[in-house]
């Protein structure tokens, strides 16, 4: 057989029931995702940014980060609201590479799905209890969703699944804001299909069961830069493919009109020390266009305890092994130069 069936996971509900959010923390969720709904439906002009390491490699690294990330978080309540990265699935351009914590838990250790998927939940669900924050991660499994979705306050798609059918079904049956990126192409009518599927209602099979969702209005578009015919990056936060996208918006005539701008990737051609740049252009934007401020709801920014990346087994702690990020230092610095321009 080319495919060998090791075991039978737990559904999420099981993993659920051993390892539990309490109620108290039901409630800071709840409230967290109103203030992060509040921001889409244009009930607040707050920021959102979404911040943090391009994969969660480590629990220790990741949390030293997030307490770090609390702390900025009160300082500039009133202006940002902050949802930080805690990316535990992780697509790979050829299919090789470190897949995430759901895969290997230990990088340098073989796969093991089940300690994955336990290692995701309790760090999850520990960033909650320890800071407050609810957290986001990419929905890289759209079966996967459940063993966190009372944890989560934001899901993204990636530019490689955003014209996946489940991907969007899944979606729309989500009750937190969720953000489709545009496909490596940079075709943004497959951005915007997506969103509309996902604001839509549907009938579908999921894990097994005949299921029936109501749309999710809090789909919304990323911008995250594309590749050309040749293979070279090319962005797209410019003032011009913000106005291009603002007026997709008024021809598609969806809900709650919405962008999030991926500072990393193609935006950044991976230049991770161009992030706090591209963060100060867009913000010039939006000071002179209104619709484009209306728009633009935030920031998506790769961020983690050092500068740059390193290959799997170099062992420098609070440093990227995926995509490179923004060190500390100038993480810090940069949350609160965006907040001085609100």
């Amino acid at each position: 057989m080319s495919m060998e069936f090791i075991r039978k996971l737990p559904v999420p509900q099981e993993i659920k029931k051993e390892y539990p959010l309490s109620v108290a923390f039901e409630e800071r969720k709840r409230k967290r995702d109103e203030e992060a709904a509040k921001i889409f439906t244009g009930q607040s002009d707050k920021l959102l940014l979404i911040i943090g390491p391009c994969s969660a490699d480590r629990e220790d690294a990741v949390m030293e980060y997030i307490h770090k990330l609390a702390d900025v978080q009160e300082k500039v309540k009133e202006k940002i609201l902050i949802i930080p990265r805690i990316y535990t699935n992780k697509p790979r351009t050829n299919g090789t590479g470190y897949k995430g914590m759901v895969h290997q838990p230990d990088p340098t250790k073989a796969e093991d799905m089940l300690e994955g998927l336990i290692s995701i939940r309790k760090l999850h669900r520990r960033a909650i209890e320890e800071t407050g924050f609810t957290c986001a991660d990419e929905m890289l499994y759209p079966e996967n969703y459940r063993y966190l979705s009372d944890l989560l306050s934001y899901v993204a798609v990636g530019a490689r699944s955003v014209e996946d059918q489940q991907h969007r079904l899944t979606v729309s049956g989500m009750d937190i804001p969720a953000g489709m990126k545009n496909p490596t192409s940079g075709d943004l009518s497959v951005m915007f299909n997506s969103i509309y599927a996902a604001q839509s209602n549907h009938t579908f099979l999921y894990r097994g069961w005949e299921v029936k969702t109501t749309g999710n209005p809090l789909t919304h578009a990323i911008l995250r830069g594309f590749v050309n015919k040749h293979g070279e990056s090319q962005p797209n936060y410019h003032y011009e493919d913000l106005l291009l996208t603002y007026h997709h918006y008024e021809e598609k005539k969806l809900k709650n009109p919405a962008v999030i701008i991926d500072t990393n990737h193609c935006n950044s051609n991976k230049c991770y020390l161009e992030q706090p740049r591209i963060v100060n252009e867009v913000l010039h934007s939006c000071r002179h266009n209104t619709e484009i401020k209306k728009m633009v709801k935030g920031f998506m920014i790769e961020s983690y305890l050092e500068d740059g990346a390193q290959k799997v087994g170099e062992g420098i702690y609070g440093k990227s092994i995926t995509d490179p990020c923004l060190g500390w230092e100038k993480t810090q610095d940069l949350i609160f130069r965006m907040a001085d321009q609100l």
